[in-house]
């Protein structure tokens, strides 16, 4: 099976992947790792700062590719990272839809609102952000609006985080 986990910034996808990495000893792959490693092995022009629509475009179909090979090889694999495209089911057959699950994590501006200094003090219980000065109060707000207008428009699954910060994914159903 393949777990894909996407949404804005500072949502939770890479504690999510690495608690689902826990519970079920699927390995996971960091998009942003492999964007650095391409970026930084000179594969590509494009540089952190680029268009996240580049980015997407560049990444996208390789982490397409690897998709499709787990699947033919009876792998399970967690994904997580903001590069996976709202349309990205357009990209694969229904024998490879069967084996994907999609979760796109959305923060609601009321839960922002209410828990920003969480938000900023959980951004590096995984990873140690190097540059976190861009993540502002009205930026995740915004980032998180885009993302849930986008969500709807193309109808993917969605979880809303409103209350309390509690996602619990069962991959066994």
């Amino acid at each position: 099976m393949i777990v894909l986990i996407t949404g804005a910034s500072h949502t939770g996808k890479t504690a999510l992947a690495q608690k689902l990495l826990e519970k079920y000893r699927y390995p996971y792959l960091s998009i942003d790792h492999l964007k650095m490693g391409l970026i930084r092995s000179g594969n590509t022009e494009l540089t952190p700062t680029s268009d996240d629509s580049d980015l997407t475009a560049y990444l996208w179909t390789i982490v397409r590719e690897m998709i499709k090979t787990a699947i033919e090889n009876k792998q399970n694999l967690i994904i997580e990272g903001c590069y996976i495209p709202f349309d990205w089911a357009k990209d694969f057959e229904n024998e490879y839809l069967d084996n994907i699950r999609y979760y796109c994590l959305v923060m609601s501006e009321d839960y922002i609102r209410n828990h920003f200094a969480d938000i900023k003090g959980y951004a590096n219980i995984i990873e140690n952000r190097l540059d976190d000065d861009y993540c502002t109060l009205e930026s995740v707000i915004e980032d998180n609006r885009q993302i849930l207008e986008l969500a709807r428009e193309h109808k993917v699954n969605y979880i809303l985080i409103e209350d309390k910060y509690k996602i619990d994914i069962d991959l066994e159903r």
